[in-house]
């Protein structure tokens, strides 16, 4: 029997332990399953159900097969809205569940900001090239906080975003007209090597150090207005040593890898932060590469800072983890043998 709605996706629910999902648009439901079911098989694995595929409708069984109908509607509303499902969307969905309040009240942007909220509960950064999604609630309250506070912090493990939402904003902050150049900084400290003589002029010596911005920004804009932009210096991206000295005014500003920078650095660093100018720092404090006995600006940071209005404190921990699934794992090993106090 066809769906009474021929435009949409709709449900049959029946007191039973099957729940069964009718669509429409056989196109769609292509997309949604994925190429050769991968995307059904996704959703099995992180919700523990079975998805069986019956022409135009899957049935599911499992304890959360109305959770897993929930996520195949949203995903199916998605790519009516002419957007894609790749692994990471799927991930979202699950992760994030259904929203307290589908509307954007209380998400704190300014006017001419483009970011939204939809109804899946999702925030939308637009930027040159793509548009980027928060996936955990971690990460929709960080990308609230960029927005509402001048000054923010993430801080958690590697693979949650932190820098890359931070760049994405910090583009779309700079398409939208509300800062004139993008600052992005890293302190030049050794991650645990020792890379001896660099060749070449000092940008040969400090680039490989600064390579994960580039790769950030290389997402975000086309590559020959990427080039441009930095051969004007719209976007600057250097060592945190070379911000000493400097008033960064009307930019947006990034401070990454910030557990290697020392109290001083630190200091000297946040208090660069011009008029019209929002700042944003992130760091992990459990890949610390500095000396032994020299103290992170980081901790110290969380520590001076914790109680001054107008600074936001964002955290993430290996469940906010949006790279590949056995990342999460490897930090939550190595938090069990070593905890970090």
């Amino acid at each position: 029997m066809p769906p009474s709605d021929p435009t949409s996706a709709s449900s049959v629910a029946a007191e039973s332990p099957e729940r069964t999902i009718e669509f429409s648009d056989n196109r769609l439901l292509i997309e949604l399953c994925g190429e050769y079911d991968r995307n059904l098989a996704q959703l099995e694995q992180l919700l523990s159900v079975q998805i069986n595929r019956r022409g135009n409708i899957l049935a599911i069984l499992g304890e959360a097969r109305d959770r897993a109908a929930e996520v195949l509607q949203g995903l199916y509303e998605r790519l009516e809205q002419g957007k894609e499902v790749e692994a990471g969307d799927i991930d979202a969905a699950v992760r994030l569940g259904k929203p307290t309040d589908g509307t954007a009240a209380g998400t704190g942007v300014r006017d001419g900001d483009q970011i939204e909220m939809f109804k899946g509960g999702t925030l939308e950064i637009g930027t040159r090239k793509k548009t980027v999604e928060p996936r955990t609630k971690a990460q929709q309250d960080y990308v609230r906080a960029l927005y509402e506070n001048e000054l923010a912090f993430g801080i958690g493990p590697a693979g949650t975003g932190k820098t890359y939402i931070a760049v994405a904003v910090a583009v779309n902050q700079m398409m939208s007209g509300h800062v004139d150049k993008i600052i992005l900084s890293r302190p030049a400290v050794e991650a645990g090597e020792r890379l001896g003589f660099l060749p070449g002029d000092m940008k040969d010596k400090v680039d490989p150090y600064m390579q994960p911005l580039y790769d950030a920004l290389n997402d975000f804009l086309p590559g020959k207005q990427l080039a441009k932009l930095i051969e004007e210096k719209t976007i600057e991206i250097a060592p945190l040593a070379f911000m000493r000295g400097r008033t960064l005014s009307n930019a947006y500003v990034v401070l990454d890898e910030a557990q290697n920078a020392t109290s001083m650095q630190m200091k000297m660093f946040l208090t660069r932060l011009g008029q019209g100018s929002r700042m944003v720092i992130t760091g992990d404090r459990t890949q610390v590469d500095l000396p032994r006995g020299v103290s992170s600006g980081l901790s110290d940071a969380e520590r001076i800072l914790k109680d001054v209005s107008g600074i936001s404190f964002n955290y993430f921990t290996a469940k906010d983890v949006v790279r590949h699934h056995m990342v999460a794992k490897i930090i939550e090993a190595y938090d069990k043998e070593a905890p970090v106090g």
